[in-house]
């Protein structure tokens, strides 16, 4: 087989050359049931920008074409993806296998025609069939999983898998009954929630090679958990250990996972930045005044999480953004917001932005008007509220930089437009504005080289997928992520939460033996508390025996990168140690901590 490589991109074909032949030799012993005997699955689990899509599309092709019995080992494949990836899989089928096969892309058309057109595909028979490549998203193939049940599929590749991490959704169950015993989950982030979850990617690939999940629980989740707690005696780490040993002993056998680490020395430096920033005094009397009235931490001791305690979550999340965000709330005297309105400014409109009444927008404004002023960097701003994406739009207008707003409303034509502008490096766009929630489905934003993550998800994934936005391949500016936590508020919280999933998917999918437990599961009671004499509650928590108060006296350890545990991170509690000067620039703004590294530790090139 011979492909035209001109058009590719170096670090791709450094890719394929290093990763291809090991990755789809594992994905065909996998599917052909030699590595695990009766057991014909496998999850694709690479991290971001390592070629997880064209090793899927050679191995459709190996299947498609050859098996050792002299014939093809399949006579059709289904990839299986979310809507906004459809006409991209296309594409790399086309890129890849231009002229040889003919691939069947479904991504719209009236129910009589999608129903026609799969029926049609699943008639097909015979060694060379003419379209045998199906490419749908979930959301289609859910509302017409009755056609494709009929027959029988040879392969099926699901690609951001995570999506089937609970059993118990239509999409899952739908998946679940085709009859095809061959089954590939492409996902960079196998772990996002819980170990529960993982055990749904496992069980939907290679059904009871982990037990029933009540088996799974008992066994594997509920030690594993324990002894991971803060608070877990010696015999129950001991316990979690030998558990997590076991599980990934069976795993192993039918996951692959290549970290990005091998994508350094094709890449720019990346310095990865998490900025701790202060309360401004108009957020933290609003803040305790919520505390005092909404009283959710009751509901929370008594075992209870209502309506009403994930609604002030959002509360909470929403004000160290900034008040504006809560500001209908105290209009209205809604719960935790009584009386709040008298907090305010005297002749207080939302009709501006007015960025010195947040901490982190305060910082914001500074990191941008410094970027926009030395240098001819981008920036990408990412949220998770497209409330927060209308401030972000008022400052830009009032501070008159050129931008470009994506968000989940936007159609897949529109936005593959918008990014292919931004990119230009012709293009008069300083911001790219992103919602996370619409920022994990493969955009490439290499035009910027500065990212700033204004707020942190529940899930880890989500925020790792957005970050990955600027450092990838075709990137040539040395990057900077900027991922702003409101100093001791409900924020911290929420990265201390992310720490712990990473830690546990660092276990189980990366096998790395050093991630340090610094956080207890019982943390959910602390959300609804504001520790206002602290510099970084985050800092606080993993009893750091590099710093002395508060100040990193002893370096990180030789050979750690911005992938390590974050105690082995540089800390830093005022701005002489940091790297960035805009960040520098930015300090006095509302900076009360930072933890900073980078990805390795020079530019190099390509050999």
């Amino acid at each position: 087989m011979s492909y035209n490589l001109s058009s590719v991109p170096s670090l791709k074909l450094n890719l394929l050359w290093t990763l291809s032949p090991q990755g789809v030799k594992f994905l065909w012993e996998c599917v052909t049931s030699r590595r695990i005997p009766g057991s014909h699955g496998c999850i694709m689990a690479d991290e971001m920008g390592l070629g997880k899509t064209l090793q899927c599309i050679t191995l459709m092709w190996t299947l498609l074409r050859q098996s050792p019995d002299c014939k093809p080992e399949i006579e059709k494949a289904m990839v299986v993806s979310p809507s906004s990836l459809v006409r991209n899989w296309y594409n790399e089928v086309e890129k890849w296998l231009g002229g040889r096969i003919q691939p069947l892309a479904i991504d719209g058309g009236s129910k009589e025609e999608i129903d026609h057109k799969l029926v049609g595909f699943m008639n097909q028979r015979g060694v060379r069939v003419p379209s045998p490549i199906l490419i749908i998203s979930y959301e289609t193939f859910r509302l017409h999983a009755e056609a494709l049940q009929k027959g029988s599929v040879g392969l099926v590749i699901c690609d951001e898998g995570h999506r089937l991490k609970n059993s118990e959704n239509q999409t899952y169950q739908a998946l679940n009954s085709l009859n095809t015993p061959r089954r590939v989950l492409i996902s960079g982030t196998p772990i996002q929630n819980d170990l529960l979850e993982y055990f749904s990617l496992v069980h939907f690939v290679n059904s009871g090679i982990l037990g029933t999940a009540q088996e799974f629980k008992r066994h594997f989740e509920l030690p594993i958990l324990k002894g991971r707690d803060a608070d877990a005696s010696d015999a129950e780490r001991q316990k979690g250990e030998e558990r997590l040993k076991e599980l990934i002993s069976i795993v192993n056998r039918c996951l692959i996972r290549r970290t990005s680490d091998i994508l350094s020395k094709y890449l720019p430096v990346k310095i990865e930045q998490v900025v701790c920033c202060r309360l401004t005094p108009l957020q933290a009397e609003l803040y305790k005044n919520f505390l005092k009235q909404a009283k959710p931490v009751e509901e929370l001791k008594e075992g209870k999480i209502s309506v009403s305690s994930l609604s002030s979550i959002t509360s909470l999340k929403k004000l160290c953004n900034h008040p504006a965000l809560i500001y209908d709330k105290c209009v209205e005297e809604e719960e935790g917001f009584m009386g709040a309105l008298d907090l305010f400014p005297a002749g207080y409109s939302t009709k501006s932005v007015e960025p010195q009444l947040s901490g982190k927008m305060l910082v914001l404004d500074y990191i941008l008007a410094v970027t926009k002023s030395t240098s001819n960097d981008k920036v990408v701003l990412v949220s998770n509220y497209t409330q927060t994406l209308d401030l972000f739009e008022k400052l830009c207008r009032s501070r008159r930089y050129l931008y470009v707003r994506l968000d989940g409303t936007m159609s897949i034509k529109k936005r593959a437009k918008i990014v292919e502008r931004f990119n230009s490096p012709s293009s008069p766009e300083f911001i790219f504005m992103l919602s996370s929630k619409a920022g994990g489905c493969g955009l490439n934003l290499i035009g910027a080289n500065r990212l700033v993550m204004f707020d942190p998800d529940w899930n880890p994934a989500n925020d790792e997928q957005a970050m990955a936005r600027v450092w990838r391949d075709g990137q040539k500016k040395m990057c900077y992520i900027y991922r702003l936590l409101s100093t001791g508020t409900i924020e911290e919280k929420i990265f201390q939460r992310q720490t712990h999933k990473k830690a546990l998917s660092s276990c189980v999918v990366d096998e790395e033996q050093d991630v340090e437990r610094h956080f207890s599961l019982g943390e959910l009671k602390e959300l609804f508390t504001l520790n206002e004499t602290t510099t970084s509650d985050t800092h606080d928590k993993i009893k750091c025996r590099r710093c002395v108060n508060g100040h990193q006296v002893w370096p990180p350890p030789e050979g750690s990168d911005c992938t390590s545990d974050l105690s082995q991170w540089k800390h830093c509690a005022d701005k002489r140690g940091l790297q960035d000067s805009v960040l520098k620039a930015a300090w006095d703004a509302a900076v009360t901590f930072t933890f900073h590294h980078h990805s390795h530790e020079e530019q190099r090139g390509i050999p």
